[in-house]
C-alpha cells in the first residue's frame, strides 16, 4: 500500500521525537501575538529580570504538541499534519476578534491543532472527524498535551462526511456553531462530496454560519487535459456548483501574520463562505 509523509515535518526544523514505529510528537513553535502575552500579565504570570525588573518579551514563542503519525496511506492522512491546518491557525491568531467567545466546530479536524489553537478564543470548541485509526483518542491526547493553551469547552465527536444519519442530539451540537473551521479535507473525490453536502446540511439552518476552508492546491498533470491541473480543488467547486449551494464565497488574502513556521507557499488557499448569497468574489 503506498504511503505518504506531510512535507511539514521537514519544515523550519521542526523537533520531533519518536513514539514506537509510527508515531511521533512534532513540537510545533510559534510567536505568541500580543494579546496572549498581555493575557498573561493580566493572570499575574508574570516574568522579572535578574535586577527585579518586569521583563516584557514581544518575541515570546510558544509551542502546541501534536502527537501524529509519521506516514499512512491516503485514507488516514488526517493522522498528519498538513500547512493548510497551519495556515488556518495563523488566520485565528491574526484575527482573535472574529473567533473570541464563539462557538467553533471544526471539520475534518485530523489531529486537533487548528481546534486547540481556536479554543484558546472559543467559548467552545466541537472537534469533530471519522474515527479511523484511533484519531478521536489522538485528538484528546492533543488536547490534553497542550492544556496551558486551551481556555473553552470542547467536545470530541464522530462525524463522517458519508453519512449525513446525525442523531439529534449530535445535530444540535453541531447546529449551535455559528463557526465552522475545515483545513485540507479535500483529497479524494468521494470525501470531496461528502465534504460539500456536510456543509450544505450545516448551511441549512436559519442561523448564519461563517465557514473557513483552507486547503492547498496540488497541481499535476494530466494527459486527459495535457496541462497541470488541480483536480481536488477544481472538485470542490464542481461539488458546490453541483448542489445550487446558495452560498457566498470570498477568497481570503493571505499576507495576514505568519505565527507558525512553515512554507506559506503560493498555492495555499483560504475561503470565507457564507450562506446568504449566491456570488462568488475574490479579495
Amino acid at each position: 500500500m503506498l504511503k505518504v509523509t506531510s512535507e511539514i515535518y521537514m519544515e523550519n526544523d521542526h523537533i520531533s521525537e519518536k513514539l514506537g514505529s509510527s508515531n511521533a510528537v512534532t513540537k510545533f513553535a510559534f510567536k505568541c501575538p500580543s494579546y496572549m502575552i498581555e493575557a498573561e500579565f493580566v493572570a499575574g504570570m508574570l516574568n522579572y529580570d535578574s535586577d527585579g525588573d518586569l521583563d516584557v518579551n514581544r518575541d515570546r514563542e510558544g509551542a502546541i504538541l501534536i502527537e501524529h503519525s509519521v506516514s499512512t496511506e491516503l485514507g488516514l492522512v488526517g493522522l498528519q499534519v498538513w500547512r493548510a491546518a497551519l495556515l488556518l491557525a495563523d488566520y485565528i491568531l491574526s484575527h482573535p476578534d472574529l473567533f473570541r467567545d464563539e462557538i467553533i466546530l471544526e471539520l475534518g479536524s485530523g489531529v486537533g491543532l487548528t481546534s486547540i489553537v481556536a479554543s484558546h478564543l472559543a467559548k467552545e470548541v466541537i472537534c469533530t472527524d471519522i474515527n479511523v485509526g484511533g484519531i478521536l483518542s489522538l485528538i484528546e491526547r492533543n488536547f490534553l498535551r497542550n492544556r496551558v493553551y486551551v481556555r473553552s469547552n470542547y467536545h470530541i465527536e464522530e462525524v463522517n462526511f458519508l453519512n449525513l444519519e446525525w442523531s439529534k442530539k449530535l445535530e444540535e451540537r453541531l447546529q449551535s456553531a455559528n463557526v465552522v473551521l475545515a483545513a485540507d479535507v479535500i483529497y479524494d473525490d468521494k470525501i470531496t462530496d461528502g465534504f460539500v453536502r456536510t456543509l450544505t446540511k450545516l448551511l441549512h439552518a436559519k442561523t448564519k454560519k461563517t465557514i473557513y476552508v483552507a486547503l492547498e492546491k496540488r497541481y499535476v498533470f494530466t494527459v486527459a487535459d495535457l496541462d497541470t491541473t488541480a483536480p481536488m480543488y477544481e472538485e470542490f467547486l464542481r461539488c458546490v456548483e453541483k448542489y445550487e449551494t446558495n452560498w457566498s464565497i470570498n477568497y481570503i488574502n493571505i499576507d495576514f501574520p505568519h505565527y507558525f513556521k512553515y512554507d506559506r507557499v503560493k498555492h495555499l488557499v483560504l475561503m470565507k463562505i457564507q450562506n446568504n448569497a449566491r456570488t462568488v468574489a475574490h479579495a
